[in-house]
């Protein structure tokens, strides 16, 4: 295995364009060679190292990379990642990673048999936010846990030409936005009990889902995730309630915004958030601002070449996605019905 890794995007959307390829190029154990891409040649044009090609069939046949990311919409995430591990490819696919988690669980088997890393770009575990979250969690300064509402709000009213929002396989703001949202809750607590969801469409013309809000049970302890495409009024990202206090905390991490302007997720103020913008802690006494970690994107594609050049534990694993995608699973049958899903109906 060369070191930097060689590196290749299938598919350069926007979120290629502006968050995987900058993420890739400042990582200095990877080298970016490759794209993917069937009428433009844009990587190419921002990187010039990279060699543009037309299909994946024809990436593999060059052998021209060792780590192959795949940005492509979701319902092409499972064939894509086959043949790349099937080729002796390593593999990091966008979140959800596939679909249905009987897919996820096939990925799983065979990058296991050939002794190869898959990964999930489960980005928003490196939000400032949710690292701050976690930090609170851990310290147990609120007291006994009751309570936690995770919002990913926008106000968007009109339906897009996107291919989230159209007709196809894994469409939809519940496979976008709510397997972010479960992620992170499961990695603070655990696998719930049982959930109870809300799925809709709200929007005029909307064929995709644009709203969802799930119940997450831990008995003690209720966490409820929530997006809806029209909210016009600022809602809390995170409200954590316990015993002792509570903590609340507006606004998105700032890393996002920072890779729309175009800027490069580099040096030591890269994540860091405007004091103005930190989240609150209310106490019985005091209620005092309470900093936010600084985001950091860039640990994820490290973790992965630490992953394959130096045997380190992969900190995103396919089977803590196959847990996820049971719970999205759920979720749906859960709007549908009406009714609670268990742990053991669900499987996760």
């Amino acid at each position: 295995m060369s070191n930097p890794i060689k590196t290749a995007i299938v598919g350069f959307g926007s979120v290629a364009e502006k968050m995987h390829a900058p993420l890739i190029a400042v990582c200095p154990d990877l080298n970016l060679l490759a794209s993917v891409e069937r009428h433009t040649n844009r990587c190419e044009e921002l990187y010039p190292a990279v060699t543009t090609y037309r299909s994946l069939q024809e990436l593999l046949d060059a052998d021209a990379v060792d780590l192959i990311v795949i940005t492509t919409p979701n319902e092409f995430h499972f064939p894509m990642a086959m043949q790349c591990l099937e080729a002796g490819k390593h593999v990091v696919v966008d979140k959800p990673v596939t679909i249905f988690s009987h897919e996820a669980e096939e990925l799983n088997k065979l990058a296991e048999e050939k002794g190869l890393i898959c990964s999930v770009f489960h980005n928003r575990r490196y939000d400032g936010d949710f690292m701050t979250l976690q930090k609170l969690v851990r310290k147990g300064d609120l007291g006994d846990l009751v309570y936690l509402e995770s919002h990913f709000d926008r106000f968007r009213p009109d339906v897009s030409d996107n291919w989230r929002e159209k007709e196809v396989p894994g469409n939809g703001i519940t496979f976008d936005l709510g397997s972010h949202l479960i992620d992170q809750v499961v990695l603070l607590f655990g696998l719930p009990k049982w959930i109870q969801a809300d799925i809709r469409k709200q929007r005029t013309g909307a064929v995709a889902d644009d709203h969802f809000d799930i119940i997450l049970d831990y008995g003690s302890l209720k966490a409820k995730v929530t997006a809806g495409t029209l909210v016009n009024v600022a809602t809390p990202k995170f409200l954590l309630l316990g015993k002792n206090g509570s903590y609340q905390k507006f606004g998105l991490d700032v890393q996002e915004a920072a890779f729309k302007l175009g800027e490069k997720p580099e040096g030591a103020n890269w994540g860091v958030e405007p004091e103005e913008k930190w989240g609150k802690i209310f106490l019985s006494e005091e209620t005092k601002d309470y900093e936010t970690i600084p985001g950091n994107y860039r640990i994820l594609y490290q973790n992965v070449a630490d992953a394959i050049l130096k045997d380190a534990n992969l900190d995103i694993t396919i089977p803590q996605t196959i847990s996820v995608l049971k719970i999205i699973e759920a979720s749906f049958l859960s709007a549908e019905s009406g009714c609670r899903i268990s742990k053991a109906e669900g499987g996760w």
